[in-house]
């Protein structure tokens, strides 16, 4: 969104009390008043949206137990942390990120892990390989845009794409909480054998058929 500099004439007091208010929101004096200014005319600004996505992601995945979200207001990016049913229970950790301006992408999911076990560094490998395939397959054709990967040390990096209909916030942080449960859910089935490619295939596939909503 394009941002103009406009010259304003405020009463001393009211921009102290804006001022604090803005600190103790993590945000800025302009930013703050763009965003009381828009809720004042009934517009959403995009950081508006972010943020209301991003606090209905927490608020889903607060009673779930498994994924334990963090997300300071103001902020473009949200973190869940998860344990792996692994021997020494390491932990991994998803941030959902999601950007301002106009483009094929909105945002991006990315997984990251610390491990020095070799034995589980392949087999996260062999399943984000999987994951990418099942995807290229089954959700690519669906999309107008392509889906970019990424897997270096320690991390994952999957696209966010505009979704192929107009949503609510609500709708897309529905889809966004589902999506990472289901890629969640079966990481760690993956690696305890208790699934294998095509069961996965197949609860993607049901995931994807009954989505109304494809990123």
């Amino acid at each position: 969104m394009k941002k103009t500099l406009y010259s304003l004439m405020l009463n001393d007091e009211v921009v102290r009390e804006v001022d604090a208010l803005a600190h103790r929101l993590g945000t800025n004096r302009s930013n703050l008043i763009n965003e009381i200014l828009a809720e004042y005319v009934n517009y959403t600004t995009p950081e508006r949206r972010i943020n209301d996505v991003l606090s209905a992601i927490q608020e889903l995945m607060l009673p779930s137990g498994d994924l334990v979200p963090f997300f300071a207001p103001h902020s473009y990016s949200l973190s869940l942390k998860s344990s792996l049913e692994y021997k020494y229970r390491p932990t991994i950790k998803y941030e959902v990120e999601l950007y301002k301006g106009s483009g094929d992408s909105i945002g991006a999911l990315s997984v990251l892990f610390r491990t020095q076990s070799p034995a589980l560094i392949d087999g996260m490998t062999d399943f984000f390989r999987l994951w990418k395939s099942i995807e290229d397959a089954h959700l690519s054709p669906m999309l107008n845009a392509k889906v970019e990967y990424a897997l270096y040390d320690g991390k994952f990096v999957r696209t966010i794409i505009v979704p192929d209909r107009s949503c609510t916030s609500d709708e897309l942080a529905s889809s966004l909480a589902e999506y990472i449960r289901l890629f969640d859910k079966m990481m760690k089935g993956w690696l305890t054998g208790r699934y294998d490619a095509h069961a996965i295939e197949a609860a993607y596939y049901s995931y994807l058929t009954n989505s109304g909503i494809h990123f």
